[in-house]
């Protein structure tokens, strides 16, 4: 795998349920933790639907893709979804380990906060686990405010206003 090589952004579409699931089996078990804070070795067929049909409304999901012997592989995804008071979105987000330090994280989370102002979202928000040292930069970085977890303190609570 080139690492080297361009990506490029796009929505995800319910026709990248085998991508998707490729992506997440590829990831290591430390990312998958990071990412679904739990141990998880495959989508369920729910969750691949879940992940791959997007309700626009309340909804945006975003996948890094790039090519592989002549096939778009993806190596990374970030998606929010709208909280019922319609002004603050929980986000997640996840790099394929061979990609991560690339500049990948970053255009996905900013792509993925232009979407969110774009819907007149004020704030954006999710839980980093408090090991996971690189996405905590990362949300340094693009001016988030981190926190420890009021009921969990291996978890940051990380916070954008948009």
């Amino acid at each position: 795998m080139d690492q080297s090589a361009p990506f490029r952004l796009r929505p995800i579409r319910p026709e990248d349920a085998e991508i998707e699931a490729a992506f997440v089996r590829g990831l290591s078990p430390q990312s998958k933790y990071f990412r679904f804070l739990g141990s998880l070795n495959e989508l369920t067929p729910e969750m691949l639907a879940r992940f791959t049909r997007i309700d626009p409304d309340r909804e945006m999901a975003l996948i890094a893709t790039t090519m592989e012997a002549g096939r778009e592989i993806e190596i990374g995804v970030a998606r929010f979804a709208a909280h019922d008071d319609g002004a603050t979105c929980e986000f997640a987000i996840v790099v394929a380990d061979a990609w991560q330090g690339k500049g990948i994280g970053t255009a996905l989370m900013e792509s993925l906060m232009d979407g969110a102002r774009e819907r007149g979202l004020r704030a954006i928000e999710g839980n980093v686990h408090q090991e996971n040292h690189n996405m905590r930069r990362l949300m340094r970085r693009l001016g988030f405010a981190i926190e420890t977890d009021r009921d969990d303190a291996t978890l940051c609570d990380v916070r954008k206003e948009l």
